[in-house]
């Protein structure tokens, strides 16, 4: 009996770990995960560097051209040093500067829009790291976060929903299905199967680096955040609002700063959320999580003046949205249009719509406010007068 059970033990364990397995197996290479997630992680961060580098136009050769205080001879030495590269240091000439940065551009936009997303993604990763490393000096974790997060989208599929690629296979003519089908070829079929697989995993290993990568970085914020005696004393924010550095609006700095338990309780409130957003996520604490933290980098942005990284970070954060609540936008700004249109004037009655007059109601109450409109069908049995209902004779008191 008991060498029966020390048999059976070790089979069910086996069992469980090949069930483990298998689940994640098919998890990886099932289908891809959050397509509409990438889509919107693409087009945040397609939008965010382009108007990073039309904002920054007026000064891009102070910062990145051969004006630049940091010379490409300069950047070229420290890129031996650390292993950077850059396609803004090949070259001095002011001409092939400006070429670089007006493809800079184009790559951005066309990665917003997701024209052929696999080849614009590779290039859209190029032009990030190029001008990152050319001015490393100057960059802030929201210029990190986007170089991270350029590099892992070249992993996903995130042209599939909501780019020109997706329009463009919808459109396509689909075969007709009567024709007959020539035999496939079994190499070429399973080199197809082989091929499905691979962009299917690569993407949704892509989509789970993402999403560690954020909460690793909202994990180790929150801890480092606990270890300083500022933010344990709740005067970390008063502190952080009063350096002339990021105080892009000083009057409304001042304004929030004279509100000292306000500022104590959103100091607590942010350790808090940033060491507690990893535990959040697989139940349904994550959505007023994401609230507040949506609320505390538009504040960052307002009042620190850091907008690309509050961008960077609530694009970010949208990775951890299911694809039911982008496929759900749709019907809700409809329903929301179709809202603010009742409310709107009352459209014009059609001229040929036959209108009955209000009618007094019993007691002499008056009948509906707006006339009855009857349906053409009927108008004409209405156009024709009626006969006097029969008079009914009157019985003595």
């Amino acid at each position: 009996m008991r060498n029966e059970t020390q048999r059976t033990v070790p089979a069910r364990a086996d069992r469980w770990l090949g069930d483990r397995m298998h689940a994640v197996w098919d998890l990886l290479t099932g289908r891809p995960v959050s397509l509409y997630a990438a889509s919107v992680l693409r087009i945040g961060y397609g939008l965010l560097y382009l108007v990073f580098l039309l904002r920054e136009f007026p000064h891009r050769d102070e910062i990145w051209g051969p004006g630049s205080a940091w010379t490409p001879a300069l950047a070229r030495e420290l890129f031996e040093q650390t292993g950077w590269v850059s396609v803004l240091a090949l070259s001095d000439g002011r001409a092939y500067f400006e070429l670089c940065y007006v493809l800079a551009l184009v790559t951005s936009a066309l990665f917003m829009l997701g024209w052929r997303t696999r080849l614009v993604s590779v290039l859209f990763a190029v032009v990030v790291t190029s001008f990152h490393s050319r001015a490393i000096f100057m960059t802030d974790g929201g210029d990190n976060l986007v170089l991270l997060m350029a590099l892992y989208l070249v992993l996903t599929a995130s042209g599939r929903r909501w780019s020109l690629d997706a329009r463009r296979n919808k459109w396509k003519p689909a075969p007709a299905s009567s024709a007959p089908q020539p035999p496939g070829n079994p190499l070429a079929r399973q080199l197809r199967d082989s091929r499905t697989t691979m962009v299917t995993a690569v993407h949704n290993c892509g989509m789970f680096l993402i999403a560690a990568q954020v909460c690793l970085l909202y994990g180790s914020a929150g801890l480092y955040k606990v270890q300083g005696s500022t933010w344990g004393s709740g005067t970390a924010l008063h502190y952080a609002l009063n350096l002339e550095l990021f105080r892009p609006w000083p009057v409304l700095s001042h304004f929030v700063d004279e509100h000292t338990l306000l500022i104590a309780a959103a100091g607590y409130l942010t350790v808090l959320l940033q060491v507690a957003f990893p535990f959040v996520l697989f139940g349904r604490l994550k959505y007023p999580v994401l609230t507040m933290l949506l609320g505390m980098h538009i504040g960052i942005a307002v009042l620190m003046g850091l907008p690309l990284f509050s961008g960077a970070m609530i694009v970010a954060d949208a990775v951890f949205l299911p694809d039911r609540f982008y496929t759900f936008l749709p019907q809700l700004c409809r329903r929301v249009g179709r809202r603010g249109d009742s409310t709107g004037p009352v459209p014009a009655r059609a001229a040929d719509a036959g209108v009955v007059p209000a009618q007094g109601g019993p007691g002499g109450a008056l009948g509906p406010k707006h006339p009855v409109v009857v349906p053409a069908e009927r108008k004409d049995t209405h156009d024709r007068p009626e006969t006097a209902p029969p008079r009914l004779p009157s019985t003595g008191s």
